[in-house]
């Protein structure tokens, strides 16, 4: 399992959860959700529940993601296999990204 936190304008909004490669959680974070100032992160994601769960990468997270020869030339020299979106999202979109939101991966603790 592996996690992101995603955050809109530098704030957590939510955190994204790969169970395994077909299935896919974004919830949101409390604070944010119950925040009436804060907005939804996208239209395909509104603030309307706290869990969305599917058995694809959520498509506004997959369109963050470069495509064609840029894609190919990060998975080369980030060693991230093309079909790891996942993966290629946390590596790629943790500061400078189109839009507002950022992703930044959670380590898990060791014992």
């Amino acid at each position: 399992m592996r996690i992101l936190e995603i955050y809109r304008n530098g704030v957590l909004a939510g955190t994204l959860t790969e169970e395994d490669r077909h299935h896919y959680v974004f919830r949101y974070d409390d604070r944010y959700f119950y925040d009436p100032a804060t907005p939804s992160i996208s239209l395909t994601l509104p603030k309307v529940q706290r869990e969305y769960r599917g058995s694809f990468l959520f498509p506004f997270f997959f369109n963050m993601l470069s495509e064609g020869v840029n894609r190919k030339l990060q998975c080369t020299q980030l060693r991230i296999d093309e079909e790891d979106h996942f993966g290629l999202l946390a590596a790629t979109a943790q500061y400078d990204t189109i839009g507002a939101v950022t992703v930044k991966p959670v380590v898990a603790n060791e014992p």
